[in-house]
């Protein structure tokens, strides 16, 4: 299971974010959303450092994402 999510987490990072549409940012949030909530399940229970160190540039993609969804804001 651990593995598992691990490989996803690492396939998730190293996928390429240019030139995705719309659709294609909002599932990669969701996704990342997804992976980072797993992750956290397990490190509740182990406290291991390295799972942290996952769902920290996870989220920063996702943040990277989700700015980009939003666009630039209107002053």
């Amino acid at each position: 299971m651990t593995h598992e999510l691990l490989a996803k987490a690492e396939e998730f990072e190293s996928r390429p974010m240019s030139h995705m549409s719309t659709s294609d940012r909002v599932e990669a949030s969701r996704e990342a959303k997804r992976l980072i909530l797993s992750i956290n399940e397990i490190y509740k229970k182990t406290k291991d450092s390295k799972l942290m160190d996952i769902m920290k540039s996870l989220t920063e993609k996702k943040r990277k994402i989700e700015k980009r969804l939003k666009g630039t804001p209107l002053v």
